[in-house]
């Protein structure tokens, strides 16, 4: 009887302790909440005051726009929320509002943080906004050939994408204006930094001030060469090589073409590396040509060549090298053999003979050995 009262004692300490244990192990159990998650989130905005011109967008406008901006990199001033309920007012605050910001986060969660890498994937103006998407946007692109399957196979397979990307909308109080790319970005450095230099830029802002408007309004000047057409201009759409230019020195030209019809066309030619012929095809205007130097006295420097080890510099040496040979230096050329190919006449003496004695053969052991036969 006192046992089973001892085994009883021992079942209720044990559940006991299972118990303490358990409770233990819930206190310690770290929530992770949205007070949490977003507690180190900067939700500080700052409008922008930016004079914003009352023309309403052009049709050319609108293409040089989207040009201009889509694919642009820049840098996210704060954290991006995956989605597309990101609404910036023109030259106002940003929707929604700091608390709503950090449900959005919490919620959708990030597309960028601060400091990250965006690409403008995608740029669409409809009445009063302009649409830009970021890192890919908030949806996937849709493909109907997904749903299309011939004997149970899928055409096109489906895997499972998910968008990680942003949508910003940048409203404005009317109608969107004649506003141009870098006035856009200035609407936009509240959420994403543009200003982060390219190579183009770093190159453009060594230049005289008026080279230097030339490459910032994506100009191209009489007397360029081709490092600054790739920077006002980018790469071209076409090129035409090797046609002759009509320069008495013969140097062909090559011709750069920018845009197609019915966009404005810009025609480049260089000789050398220098822009000779400017030709601006707009559509419902006479071509206009420009042909004469409008560098306003800048010569940009020449190609430079540097002398490493082992070359000469032009004109070092008196007159020609001599070519090369295989004659001892001194040794005189036979009569008559200057610059021929000479061959040897005297016949080559056989080498003696080393005196190698014929080796004698071995007895054969099989045989006995070898005696004189007998006379009889």
């Amino acid at each position: 009887m006192a046992l089973r009262k001892h085994r009883w004692s021992l079942v209720i300490g044990v559940i006991g302790c299972l118990l303490f244990l358990t409770a233990a192990v819930h206190s310690q159990v770290f929530v992770v909440g949205e007070k949490t998650a977003t507690d180190q989130l900067s939700t500080e905005f700052t409008p922008t005051h930016l004079s914003l011109p009352d023309s309403r967008m052009t049709e050319r406008g609108r293409r040089e726009l989207v040009r201009m901006l889509v694919a642009e990199q820049g840098f996210a001033h704060r954290a991006l929320p995956m989605g597309a309920n990101l609404t910036l007012r023109a030259n106002g605050p940003v929707e929604p509002s700091a608390a709503a910001y950090r449900e959005l986060i919490y919620k959708k969660g990030t597309s960028a943080a601060p400091g990250d890498r965006v690409v403008v994937t995608a740029l669409d103006i409809k009445g009063d906004r302009i649409i830009l998407d970021l890192n890919g946007g908030p949806y996937v692109k849709h493909r109907f050939l997904r749903h299309i399957q011939l004997n149970d196979n899928p055409i096109a397979p489906d895997y499972g994408e998910q968008a990680t990307g942003s949508r910003v909308t940048l409203v404005f109080n009317g109608p969107v204006p004649e506003i141009s790319a870098p006035e856009v970005k200035s609407l936009l450095a509240p959420l994403i930094d543009f200003g982060v230099k390219t190579t183009e830029e770093a190159y453009a802002n060594t230049l005289p001030a008026p080279l230097k408007d030339a490459v910032n309004a994506h100009e191209v000047l009489v007397g360029m060469n081709h490092r600054m057409v790739l920077a006002a201009m980018g790469q071209p759409e076409r090129k035409v090589r090797e046609q002759p230019s009509g320069d008495p020195n013969g140097a062909p030209y090559e011709e750069w073409i920018y845009g197609h019809q019915p966009q404005t066309v810009h025609f480049v030619r260089f000789v050398g590396d220098r822009v000779t012929v400017v030709e601006i095809a707009e559509l419902g205007k006479p071509l206009e040509i420009h042909n004469k130097d409008e560098m306003a006295g800048y010569n940009p420097p020449a190609p430079t060549r540097e002398i490493a080890m082992g070359d000469q510099q032009p004109g070092a040496g008196s007159g020609q090298a001599p070519p090369p040979t295989l004659r001892k230096p001194g040794e005189a050329a036979p009569p008559g053999g200057e610059g021929k190919v000479q061959f040897p006449t005297a016949r080559i003496p056989a080498p003696p003979a080393t005196g190698i004695p014929a080796a004698t053969p071995m007895p054969d052991p099989r045989m006995g050995p070898q005696t004189a036969p007998h006379l009889f």
